[in-house]
């Protein structure tokens, strides 16, 4: 009965929204972006959740600090904060308040705009820069790549100014198998713990988490269906005219190409990348003894993934630790 969807559950803690809106670089107009945005801002409203909407040209302006990983957040149990139940106990005392009294919880509010208005765009200027920044890469999978990382920074940022020691993605099962061969394309194939597991933590202050991954996009499109579960579709990234497909393009044809005709692909793919054995270790393949595998920026890799012992043997861009201890592949790397 507790698994039911009709039986009463309590949330132990007051989520956050967040949608990052990329029109820009999915060739979108600005009628058309903002009727995108006024739509997400009606399905967030109806959460009664607090919600954020942000920009992908906010991502030019993110502080320098966004490239190195915050400080580790102290543990809340010890004298200089209350215990977990108290917190708790604390939070379903303001919710039973907040009913009775008719109000919503704290923070449940709208961004600062009147009712009714318009959602604001960037600049131009802002947006013609992004433009430029995506254009000058060389291939359709340095674009992906570099929209997921931009994408990934304003979340965390995002959650480091509202005060959130955690982010929950939405990736489904399928997308994380279509990541994992991916980065092992890519020669990620030393970061699929960090990249596809449930838990990052290479963000230090901020956990990223990936609770979804169980479940397959076809579930996910069931349930939205029989339970009328509103959604909003986006165009894809932009492509380059007479462009060959990105990488991750490939590998999901591929990937879906197969689950037609052999339907326990995606979940096969799914628990090789589970069988990974503690940081790095991928099952079966002894990476912990060539551990010399490339990040997304070309640079080698640290057998022990998101961990470096400075700022110096860290990737700018991916935040995970690279591998200069020399061995007996050393010699072969650019």
């Amino acid at each position: 009965q507790g698994l039911s969807r009709e039986a009463a559950k309590r949330l132990r803690f007051v989520p956050g929204l967040v949608y990052v809106e990329e029109g820009a670089v999915r060739r979108q107009s600005p009628e058309q972006r903002q009727q995108t945005l006024a739509q997400m801002e009606t399905l967030l409203q109806a959460t009664g959740f607090p919600y954020y909407l942000i920009h992908l040209e906010e991502a030019l302006e993110l502080p320098p600090s966004i490239l190195q990983p915050g400080p580790e957040r102290a543990s809340t149990s010890g004298p200089s904060g209350p215990s977990y139940k108290e917190a708790v106990d604390s939070f379903i005392q303001q919710q039973r308040q907040d009913g009775d009294s008719g109000t919503s919880l704290p923070g449940h509010s709208t961004p600062d705009r009147p009712a009714g208005a318009t959602p604001c765009l960037p600049d131009a200027a802002q947006t013609q820069e992004l433009l430029r920044s995506f254009e000058a890469a060389a291939t359709a999978t340095a674009r992906e790549e570099l929209l997921e990382m931009l994408r990934t920074h304003l979340i965390v940022q995002t959650a480091r100014d509202k005060g959130y020691a955690k982010v929950m993605m939405g990736e489904s099962l399928t997308r994380v198998a279509i990541k994992l061969l991916t980065n092992l394309s890519l020669g990620r194939g030393a970061y699929l713990a960090v990249d596809t597991g449930f838990t990052d933590q290479r963000h230090g202050d901020v956990m990223v988490v990936r609770p979804m991954r169980d479940y397959t996009a076809k579930e996910i499109a069931f349930y939205n269906r029989f339970f009328s579960v509103p959604t909003v579709t986006v165009p894809a990234l932009f492509t380059k005219r007479r462009e060959k497909l990105s990488i991750h393009q490939l590998v999901e044809r591929f990937l879906l190409g197969l689950q037609e005709e052999f339907p326990s692909t995606i979940s096969t793919v799914y628990r090789y990348g589970g069988s990974m054995g503690g940081t790095g270790a991928v099952g079966g393949l002894g990476c912990t003894h060539n551990p010399h595998f490339g990040c997304r920026t070309g640079e080698k890799l640290s057998p022990e993934p998101a961990k470096a012992s400075g700022e110096s043997q860290r990737c700018l861009l991916c935040l995970c630790g690279l591998d200069t201890f020399g061995g007996e592949w050393g010699g072969h790397w650019g």
